[in-house]
């Protein structure tokens, strides 16, 4: 079973874990990098002897380092999460919305784990002036306590990870983290995906993914990308063009994403990288099986 993170948000790579980690083990490198590392659960469950993870978003990476400096332990979560919980119950549901109007005035890291595992679907998603804007999930017991020992112990088994490794942790800008890498490390790079609606902290462009890869590939580190190749109503074209040098393999994943049950399909998610990856072809290769209808996965699907 991968490692599952404490803090949520949507396209988070808990199903895809198995299948990114096949793909690296016999590749050699120093340091780990992720330069959007998200919540983490990658690196996580990678468990690489040495990592710097990075994110534009400054409380991912205040949670994260509340963990490592130990100012955020399971049991403070457990009993912070069981009264939080009581009040929301107490209040309908109400009491969310001033917990959220704490946080956007204060920065508490576990007001921002409160608000994760209480907001609607899981989203992550700010205003223009940084707050966060979430409503709420519309279930008062949110916080049972099977929930509460659930995250608790998610909280505790990162905690493991992140003593047995030596992790950094900065909030920065993704050009700041590429320009910090060195030719020994394994970068991989989980952007918002282009071309599709997103919930982050940041917005991501077409400028912005040409700078990754230019930078990326400059640095002569070995990279692999996470991304989507295509769906059943279009195709991401960026493959074909900023990565059109790389490998790419894929597999079919679903993503439960949106409020409406029919915007949530299957995708064809991808690998994009400088080195062969299993089952990986060029993407020149998969640009012509798309062009002439042939099957474009290269790796079987998902387990659920």
């Amino acid at each position: 079973m991968p490692i599952v993170p404490p803090i949520k948000s949507q396209g988070i790579k808990t199903k895809l874990v198995k299948w990114i980690a096949s793909n690296i083990e016999d590749v050699k490198y120093e340091r780990w990098v992720e330069p959007f590392m998200g919540t983490g659960v990658v690196g996580f469950n990678i468990q690489p002897k040495k990592a710097l993870m990075c994110d534009s978003n400054p409380h991912l990476i205040k949670f994260y380092n509340g963990i490592k400096n130990k100012e955020i332990t399971s049991t403070k979560v457990n009993k912070f999460l069981t009264d939080e919980g009581a009040k929301l119950l107490k209040s309908e549901g109400e009491y969310y919305y001033e917990v959220r109007n704490r946080f956007n005035d204060k920065g508490s890291s576990l007001d921002f784990l409160f608000l994760s595992r209480s907001c609607f679907n899981g989203m992550m998603r700010f205003n223009k002036k940084g707050g966060f804007n979430v409503p709420f999930c519309k279930k008062p017991n949110r916080f049972a306590q099977a929930l509460v020992t659930k995250i608790t112990n998610q909280v505790k088994n990162i905690s493991q990870v992140i003593e047995l490794g030596d992790f950094t942790f900065k909030h920065q800008d993704f050009k700041t983290t590429l320009a910090e890498i060195n030719h020994s490390d394994l970068v991989y790079s989980d952007p918002p995906y282009i071309g599709r609606h997103v919930d982050y902290f940041d917005s991501w462009s077409e400028e912005e993914e040409i700078i990754l890869h230019e930078k990326i590939v400059s640095s002569n580190a070995t990279y692999i990308l996470s991304t989507w190749l295509n769906n059943k109503y279009r195709t991401n074209e960026y493959v074909f063009s900023i990565w059109k040098d790389s490998f790419i393999t894929t597999k079919e994943h679903f993503y439960h994403v949106g409020a409406k049950e029919s915007n949530r399909n299957s995708v064809n998610e991808a690998l994009v990288s400088n080195v062969n990856l299993k089952n990986s072809i060029f993407t020149r290769e998969m640009d012509t099986k798309i062009k002439n209808g042939d099957v474009q996965l290269t790796t079987a699907k998902v387990e659920s």
